[in-house]
């Protein structure tokens, strides 16, 4: 179910996913039994045959697979996904709990992704704030894909295999 707002994003997909392709890309089953390909805003994991890309995928199921999202977007990409920030209940919550987790944000956290840096503009001031110091934190305590001495960000990667 699309839902209009007045905010900083244009629209909010409300819906469960049912699909976890890899650590930045999932597939929402609408209210109307609709899916919905969408690339998680913000970042970029790498991809499944590169170091972590296994592990990012997992940890994406982890957060959201099976779970109720709310996606908040503006735009759709050159495959025509809808991009946005995936929000999620936090699973550790016990009771009727907002989806205030951001799966994104999540995945850098966890160092299984890097802050797209090239679409920051797109973000809000605060969540671009908040990613940025994420991937320093991850980076710098050497979690995830930043444990591997020169990890190589997916945008290299996608270049090098073509």
């Amino acid at each position: 179910m699309l839902v209009a707002c007045a905010s900083v994003h244009a629209a909010t997909l409300s819906g469960t996913v049912v699909g976890v392709s890899d650590g930045d890309t999932i597939t929402v089953l609408d209210a109307n039994r609709e899916q919905h390909k969408i690339r998680v805003a913000g970042i970029d994991a790498p991809e499944k045959a590169q170091p972590f890309g296994q592990r990012s995928k997992g940890s994406l199921s982890t957060l959201v697979f099976g779970k109720d999202v709310d996606v908040q977007w503006s735009k759709r990409d050159r495959y025509q996904r809808i991009v946005g920030k995936v929000l999620v209940t936090d699973p550790t919550c016990q009771r009727q709990c907002p989806k205030t987790l951001d799966a994104g944000l999540a995945q850098v956290t966890a160092g299984l992704a890097w802050w797209y840096r090239k679409y920051a503009k797109e973000q809000s001031a605060e969540d671009a704030q908040r990613y940025e110091l994420a991937e320093q934190e991850a980076r710098s305590h050497r979690v995830g894909l930043w444990s591997d001495g020169q990890p190589m960000p997916p945008w290299d990667w996608r270049k090098a295999a073509r």
